[in-house]
């Protein structure tokens, strides 16, 4: 039912409740009728069974079948590597699936413990659990929301809704129905579950628990939303079945070929496995896996938490980010930035709760006493407080109040010094009616001063003179207009604006008896005051960066269409021919209307979690790679949904990390910029490996398979196919992963997302590599044999692939630019891990102990002046080409 849309008489009928509350036995009835007031946990697959599914990849299996091939052949140290590479991605993709369950406990922390209701007439406290609808609860300033609620009466209430819906501001509440088509934010008759009421008190009876609350819709989401499999891990799942089946295909002609050669079938079978031990991937994922803790290890500096390894290269091909406004783009942090005093603007630099700023007029410091008396109406006609508590500012109190706090310390006053010497003595409290509050002062001098703030509108009604800078003067009606005209200006730029007036009064008044109609007549206008959350300094470069990068930034707020726009323009994300919708415009378009209007949207105002889904699913529909950031509970189910999350450190829930693949430690967009830039060369890096990986692998799978075809002797025995698989899959190739990225990734577009990891130029460098290899080694295989027989031909083949492999870990290094470019020695670890490999080649080649083992004999330095120029001919025909394309 929409309950807040009805009247309160209508509500108690339907609930068949009334003011007096409910007797025990019904409330008992209840509760064994709807069930406890908390969230409930969804069907869960036993551990022992996801552990198990993680075993159903292709990948998996192939490594396991490598596991039992290398066990069989004798290698027991591979076989052990190998098997700890598949338990430790079984036990990550074990990990990730109890991330949900995590969530739904996070949410259960934000519920309230206890809670006041009425019963049978008497206020009792009882666990919020035993909570029931139909329920009479009572709230005061402090206490958490322990259920969805319509409000039967309040005094100043306000609530802070932000976990829920992401307003920035506590919401005024109050008692009247509201439309029956009233958005989850505009339902201000209603409080909600794990909401917090920061202002005044009052009574509500409850219409839903446990799961059918607002929290439980977003808890049931976590729950249900499925993580879709990251870009890399689709294009690693591909590759992975691709090149295991295509190497074991391989692998089994050649060993077939041999045996019909006449080749004995035990040998031949040993050297098939192992030639498939050579050729199927089984580094890939430790590779990949190295390449991406290096990834995190770099993001972690860069104020970049990454909780799901894969996230980090999914960032690196975001296509959209869908960002909150408070907290994320703006410092979450209401501050005064504009003052106006009798036809006089001034701005107020500095942001946020550090009271350090100046007042700004025609670029001169504007020195006048009406701003000191201005910032001392908004200090005293105030209940908030600023702190200074470990080397940060901090406000207990109201947003709005403290931001007129701070702007009082800006003017020179001292809050705890300037409240002892004007001791409030009486109040006329605001309220949703007056739209004004009014306090009473002791002066120095012995009388009394009323300071006034509330809407401008209101305010200047009861006001019939100005201060101006000559002192006071009649306040015409010519003028008010005027007034209230700049009021919509400055509205209109997205200000939330209070007008300040006061009123000296006698010491003759009794506060016992204090009359509004008599205190709030005549005062004194003084001026307006302009008040936003200011963007983040380094937000408009951050969004500059983005579009330079090709990633397009969407604002999804839950505040007003206006405020959004504001802060959208000022940051850049809204431009000429830019679209502003509100949840209720969305409402109104189905889900093809969405995506046809999607691309063209740049901010979303007002919207509930359902719209932030409805969001990130046509976006993703459009084939974009979405990031979605976020702090609230309403922002969890969309971060789970995006292709990657980003949480706030700071201000973020424990929900919203928990459903998060990525926490921001600063809560500031711009990081998320260095985590892009940092994806994009973790996904270069993945690129590189398998570039190498493939055209070393596929090079000697084609030297083998046309020396089979031409019914030569093996090139290669079983153990140097193992050796040379263990010295070029293993240091160059973890050195490739942690390579530095091209100087000008940020400047390129994102990869289109259903871009296959093998591009063009990518397939280039691998079978222009594969044929030089298979150029090279087989006819230096012929001239060897007929120079010195078998075993010298073997060992110069067995050498040559090696070096081979060598030169080519540097060629591998940029598809774009010349080693000469990037700098040959700009990656340190991949000169130690090139020169480790040599020696270890080496130590076989001229250890007496290793002839006999690996089938060799010492080379002369002859045979090295063979085997070096021919080794670097990938290196040279690469480098060539990479010149002409550049001056093409």
């Amino acid at each position: 039912m929409n309950f807040h849309s009805m009247n309160i008489e209508d509500v108690m009928k339907a609930l068949q409740s009334s003011v007096k509350g409910l007797d025990d036995s019904e409330a008992r009835a209840r509760l064994e009728k709807y069930g406890p007031n908390e969230l409930r946990r969804e069907k869960q697959t036993s551990p022992l069974k996801i552990f198990a599914e993680q075993f159903k990849e292709l990948l998996i299996v192939i490594l396991l079948v490598a596991t039992f091939v290398s066990y069989i052949v004798g290698e027991i140290v591979d076989a052990l590597v190998i098997l700890f590479i598949v338990f430790a991605c079984a036990i990550l993709g074990f990990t990730q699936e109890y991330r949900a369950e995590k969530s739904l406990e996070a949410l259960k922390r934000m519920a309230s413990p206890t809670a006041i209701v009425v019963r049978n007439d008497r206020e009792l406290q009882i666990p919020s659990r035993e909570v029931v609808p139909g329920d009479i609860i009572l709230m005061k300033t402090g206490d958490k929301v322990p259920a969805d609620a319509r409000i039967v009466e309040e005094f100043n209430l306000k609530v802070d809704e932000a976990p829920l819906t992401g307003e920035s501001s506590p919401v005024r509440k109050h008692s009247a129905p509201v439309a029956d088509t009233a958005s989850i934010m505009d339902r201000a008759n209603m409080i909600f579950s794990g909401t917090t009421v920061t202002y005044g008190h009052g009574k509500a009876i409850v219409v839903y628990t446990g799961m059918d609350t607002e929290f439980g819709k977003i808890a049931h989401m976590v729950q249900t939303t499925i993580e879709e499999k990251t870009p890399l891990e689709n294009r690693l799942e591909h590759v992975g079945k691709w090149l295991g089946i295509t190497c074991l295909a391989v692998c089994a002609i050649v060993t077939g070929l041999g045996i019909i050669r006449g080749h004995p079938i035990l040998e031949m079978l040993i050297w098939g496995v192992s030639l498939a031990v050579a050729a199927v991937p089984e580094a890939l994922p430790a590779v990949v896996t190295g390449a991406l803790a290096i990834g995190v290890q770099r993001m972690s500096k860069r104020n970049a938490i990454v909780r799901r390894l894969p996230a980090v290269e999914t960032l690196g091909c975001t296509t959209v980010i869908c960002a909150d406004k408070t907290g994320t783009l703006t410092k979450g942090e209401m501050t005064v930035c504009r003052i106006y005093l009798n036809d006089v603007l001034i701005d107020v630099t500095g942001t946020g709760y550090d009271p350090k700023g100046e007042f700004h007029f025609n670029g001169q410091v504007a020195e006048d006493e009406r701003i000191r008396l201005i910032s001392k109406i908004s200090l005293l006609c105030n209940d908030a407080k600023l702190e200074f508590r470990s080397d940060t500012w901090s406000l207990i109190g109201d947003p709005t109040e403290g931001a007129l706090v701070v702007l009082a310390v800006k003017a020179g006053l001292d809050q705890n010094n300037t409240r002892k010497t004007y001791p409030r003595i009486g109040e006329v409290p605001f309220s949703s009616e007056r739209k004004r509050m009014t306090t009473i002062h002791s002066t120095p001098e012995g009388t009394w001063i009323a300071c006034s703030k509330g809407a401008p509108e209101i305010l200047l009604e009861k006001c019939t003179t100005v201060l101006r800078e000559d002192g006071v003067s009649p306040l015409s009606e010519e003028e008010k207009r005027r007034i209230l005209s700049l009021n919509e200006r400055m509205a209109g730029e997205g200000l939330r604006v209070l007008g300040m007036a006061y009123r000296t009064l006698a010491a003759t008044i009794d506060l016992t008896d204090l009359a509004e109609a008599y205190v709030e007549q005549e005062l004194t206008f003084v001026g307006l005051a302009g008040m936003m959350d200011p963007p983040r300094i380094e937000a408009k470069n951050a969004v500059q960066t983005c579009k330079k990068a090709g990633v397009k930034t969407i604002m999804v707020t839950g505040d007003h269409r206006l405020t959004a726009s504001t802060i959208a323009r000022q940051i850049g994300i809204l431009e000429d021919g830019g679209g502003v919708m509100t949840g209720s415009e969305l409402d109104s378009k189905n889900d093809s209307e969405l995506e046809d209007l999607v691309e063209n949207v740049s901010v979303y105002a007002r919207v509930s979690p359902e719209h932030k889904m409805r969001i990130v699913t046509a976006l993703k529909a459009r084939g974009h790679i979405v990031a979605m950031t976020g702090d609230g509970v309403n922002d969890a189910p969309a971060l789970k949904k995006a292709d990657i999350g980003v949480a706030m450190g700071i201000t973020g829930t424990d929900v919203t990390k928990e459903a998060s693949d990525t926490i921001l430690t600063d809560d500031n967009f711009a990081s998320i910029v260095s985590a892009i830039e940092e994806g994009r060369g973790i996904y270069e890096n993945i690129k590189k490996y398998i570039a190498y990986l493939l055209s070393c692998n596929v090079g000697e799978i084609l030297a083998m398979f046309i020396a089979g075809m031409l019914a030569w002797p093996l090139p290669l025995v079983a153990v140097q196919l193992l050796w040379v698989n263990l010295t070029t899959d293993g240091l160059p190739a973890l050195a490739l992963g942690i390579d530095p990225s091209d100087p000008d990734l940020m400047n390129r577009p994102p990869r289109n997302p259903g871009e296959s990891v093998f591009t063009r130029p990518m397939k280039s460098l691998i079978f222009g590599v594969s044929l030089i290899m298979a150029a090279v080694v087989l006819p230096t295989f012929k001239w060897a044999m007929q120079a010195g027989g078998l075993i010298y031909a073997q060992t110069m083949v067995f050498t040559t692939i090696v070096m081979f492999e060598m030169f080519n870990a540097f060629n591998c290094r940029s598809e774009r630019h010349s080693i000469t470019k990037i700098g040959f020695f700009s990656n340190r670890w991949l000169v130690v891990a090139v020169a480790v490999s040599v020696i270890m080649q080496l130590a076989v080649l001229y250890t007496p102990a290793f002839d006999v083992l690996f089938d060799t004999v010492p080379l002369s330095l002859t045979d090295w002046l063979v085997i070096l120029p021919l080794a670097s001919t990938p290196l040279i025909i690469t480098e060539l080409a990479k010149k002409r394309r550049k001056v093409g």
